[in-house]
């Protein structure tokens, strides 16, 4: 069931054709081509099924520390957490029901299969034996029905919106959970793969639900031993992880990102030895004898504009937005060329990506000053550009917004009130982001655009779009139509939405040699495999 895009003419083809009612549980054939269009051989295919996806190092062995400098998360509970960015961290503490492989394929996690009902409108879940939260209590199959239910229906739930298709859930027996839908949708597998489907321990929960956004109540491949929010996570390796064997590094230290400035001497230094680094510092990181990778991933740099805001309930104004902004200057500059320019929510190589948007909202300031005049503002305007950051990309679009005769005064929010504000509270009418992509494709759709979307700060819905996710969600993920159809909806969503895309983000990774390769996850990082010697 892959997210990314396949063989326009061979996928699929060398293996039985697949029936919505037998999802296929393992990866796909060597018919499947992953998000850097590199072929699988079968036996490596297999391998990867069979383990659950992932590269391990030979090197070293079980023990070390890693020291990560990434992000700590907003809330340590996936229900309440509201940014998107939390799943690489709340990764580390919880298991999902299923999981992404390096291609974007769900592959079994807490679930060891699953199987739709020939319309699918029921998928049911059967869980691996003898699985056990952290501390110890038994996961079966009515704690996974508490938990998918809390998602859906806690009064504060952040994923509520992208659970509303799910009708009942039902413990049939202590190792089979069977999820009732409102309509057909065959992207569950996917979207259960991420924060959405983490299972959190009903003990908790219905005794102490606040004591999980400090205290995070999971079965994943760590436990968290300490933690000073803003400051810094303690874990130690879950010896109950369902792939525990997989887990080689004893002890995991989470810290916030780094300063651009000071990262590659804090990573020589020792106090981490994996961190992202901006693309501004990748040349010093190498020079300095430090490995770098550059993971393509699905972020992508965007301008979120609240259209219930004024001047942007001008449909003319925000379109203006998309024409005044050249988006290669500020790949150039603020990525050092890391990255592509892009007009979409899907990077190239993803099945929604449509080529043909490549060509829209060219650079094009007479246009963008035409539409402004149109909307009333010949004589310029006046807004206020929201960030966390000043530096870099904010003031880049504050000197092309001003080459039109739109004045904007940057506003700084600190980045730990930034996702409340903007996106909670919705009080911001333009905000410079990133979007760090979806396990599924409508999972993105709904964020994004959709009635109830975090990033969708205005509310405002496209009838046309939601029509045309109707249509992608009743479509198997191994049929051929698949590609068009949700293409189709991404064209749509370009076209009729305020969001400004701007261009791609890869996840750019300096580590210390002690540490092996990290694996090339686009979705969530992950590190099964990987060692300290």
């Amino acid at each position: 069931m892959p997210i990314f895009r396949t063989s326009s003419t061979t996928a699929g083809a060398d293996r039985p054709a697949i029936t919505p009612s037998s999802v296929p549980l393992s990866l796909p054939g060597p018919g499947r081509r992953s998000f850097l269009g590199l072929a699988l051989g079968a036996g490596a295919a297999l391998a990867l099924s069979a383990c659950g996806g992932g590269a391990t190092s030979s090197a070293g062995g079980r023990g070390g520390t890693l020291k990560w400098g990434w992000a700590l998360p907003t809330s340590w509970d996936p229900v309440t957490s509201s940014a998107g960015w939390d799943v690489h961290s709340l990764s580390l503490v919880y298991a999902a029901l299923t999981t992404l492989d390096q291609r974007g394929n769900a592959v079994p996690a807490l679930a060891a299969s699953w199987k739709y009902n020939e319309d699918g409108t029921v998928v049911t879940f059967t869980l691996r034996q003898g699985l056990k939260f952290s501390d110890g209590t038994p996961i079966d199959a009515t704690a996974v029905k508490k938990s998918i239910e809390r998602g859906r229906d806690h009064e504060k739930s952040l994923i509520a919106a992208q659970l509303i298709g799910v009708e009942e859930v039902t413990a049939v027996d202590a190792r089979t959970v069977e999820l009732r839908l409102a309509e057909p949708d065959f992207q569950v597998p996917l979207l259960l793969a991420g924060k959405t489907g983490m299972v959190v321990n009903p003990k908790v929960f219905e005794s102490d639900a606040a004591s999980l956004a400090t205290e995070p109540a999971g079965s994943g491949p760590y436990t968290l031993v300490s933690y000073v929010q803003n400051s810094k996570a303690v874990l130690r390796r879950n010896p109950g992880y369902w792939d525990a064997d997989r887990v080689k590094i004893e002890n995991f230290e989470l810290y916030p990102l780094p300063e651009a400035s000071t990262v590659v001497a804090a990573l020589t230094s020792g106090q981490y030895n994996v961190a992202q680094i901006p693309g501004s510092q990748v040349e010093a990181a190498r020079a300095a004898g430090l490995e770098v990778q550059v993971i393509p991933s699905m972020v992508v740099a965007v301008l979120d504009v609240h259209n219930g805001k004024e001047p942007f309930t001008d449909p003319d104004v925000a379109l203006a937005l998309k024409y005044a902004i050249d988006r290669e200057e500020l790949l150039k500059t603020a990525s050092f060329g890391h990255g592509e320019v892009t007009r979409q929510p899907f990077p190239e190589g993803y099945a929604g990506h449509d080529d043909a948007l490549d060509t829209l909202f060219p650079y094009d300031p007479e246009k963008a000053k035409e539409l402004l005049a149109k909307a009333g503002h010949a004589n310029g305007l006046k807004i206020t550009l929201s960030t966390s950051k000043a530096e870099g990309v904010p003031e880049l679009i504050q000197a092309q917004l001003k080459k039109v005769g739109i004045t904007a005064t940057i506003e700084t929010i600190p980045a730990a009130r930034a996702s409340q504000l903007v996106y909670v509270q919705r009080a911001k009418a333009l905000f410079v982001d990133q979007f760090a992509g979806r396990e599924a494709a409508t999972q993105g759709f709904q964020v994004l655009f959709g009635k109830e979307g975090l990033m969708n700060p205005g509310r405002t819905v496209s009838p046309e779009l939601e029509k045309a996710l109707d249509v992608v969600r009743r479509t198997a993920l191994d049929s051929p139509d698949y590609p068009a159809v949700l293409q189709k909806a991404t064209g749509i969503a370009v076209r009729t939405m305020p969001n400004v895309f701007l261009y791609t983000v890869p996840r750019i990774l300096a580590r210390n040699p002690k540490v092996s390769e990290i694996p090339a996850y686009t979705v969530v990082q992950r590190f099964e495999g990987v060692t300290v010697s």
